[in-house]
């Protein structure tokens, strides 16, 4: 696809049958929403909640963060109908929950021919994660991707691993699923959730390491982790003016022939100016510079 899929720091879930907690998530300054058709939704509710999610579609200002819908798993009946009621071009990415095998990836790309609807699939279970590649590159609308390795989750649940404050347990998943979502060229790879909404300083130490294993963002569940994830995610005006004059530094050394040099105490060749620029490009995309 030829759209370029918006940079997500933190991506704030929201239950689909509470428009209330859906028009503030959207006056956020989350990146990114999840109206949530699956988990969140009591039984019976998903009628009125699909109309919800409509509306809030309909509503929606560019200037608003993204909206993602996670739809119920494509093996369900509720899968079709909720992909009908989220089908509008304010809708940025499907949220497909519970994959399990590239092809439900591939009957949800065909749910969406003819839009310029991405796809992020979660890595839910231990089947997912031995088979991420797979499913990053069973579409081309795949933009994002990743797993929650939280306290009680479904994937805690698949593998049977003892949740930690430190992550240590799952820090192989995380990096397994980041090096096959990278291998496959999805560009934003979304990890998470930190489930105790009033621990920010274990909030803040979680997604400093997240984005130390290089994950572009986080899912959040909560609005008062927005601040803090979208700090840690964000290159510092120090670091944005660091990347501006290495690369003006490379850019006259190439220009008289050097290859490799020192700057600032370090040995720097062509390699590092196309990091800086990459970073310098997502800066931008955030509306940093």
């Amino acid at each position: 696809m030829s759209i370029d899929p918006p940079p997500i720091r933190s991506l704030l879930f929201v239950p689909a049958n509470r428009p209330d907690r859906m028009q503030k998530a959207l006056a956020s300054d989350a990146d990114g929403v999840v109206f949530d058709l699956e988990s969140a939704i009591p039984r019976g509710a998903a009628d009125e909640a699909r109309g919800f999610v409509r509306q809030a579609l309909e509503g929606h200002r560019p200037d608003q963060p993204a909206v993602f819908v996670r739809v119920s798993a494509v093996s369900t009946a509720d899968f079709a109908p909720d992909v009908d009621a989220c089908l509008h071009p304010s809708l940025t990415a499907l949220m497909l929950p519970q994959v399990t095998d590239p092809e439900e990836v591939a009957v949800a790309d065909a749910a969406l021919e003819g839009t310029q609807v991405l796809i992020m699939p979660l890595v839910e279970t231990a089947s997912a994660v031995r088979q991420a590649y797979e499913l990053a590159t069973a579409s081309d609308r795949v933009a994002y991707m990743g797993g929650a390795t939280g306290r009680h989750g479904d994937l805690g649940r698949s593998v049977g691993f003892q949740w930690t404050p430190e992550g240590t347990e799952t820090l192989y998943l995380r990096q397994k699923v980041l090096i096959d979502v990278r291998s496959a060229g999805v560009p934003n790879p979304l990890s998470g959730l930190w489930g105790t909404v009033d621990d920010l300083d274990g909030l803040t130490q979680f997604a400093q390491q997240t984005r130390q294993l290089g994950y572009e963002g986080m899912m959040i569940i909560h609005p008062t982790h927005i601040p803090v994830v979208n700090q840690i995610f964000s290159p510092t005006p120090a670091e944005i003016e660091a990347w501006r004059l290495l690369i003006a530094a490379i850019e006259e050394a190439e220009a008289q022939g050097i290859g490799a040099f020192r700057h600032e105490g370090r040995l720097i060749d062509h390699a590092h100016l196309l990091t800086a620029q990459q970073n310098l490009s997502r800066a931008t995309k955030l509306r940093l510079l």
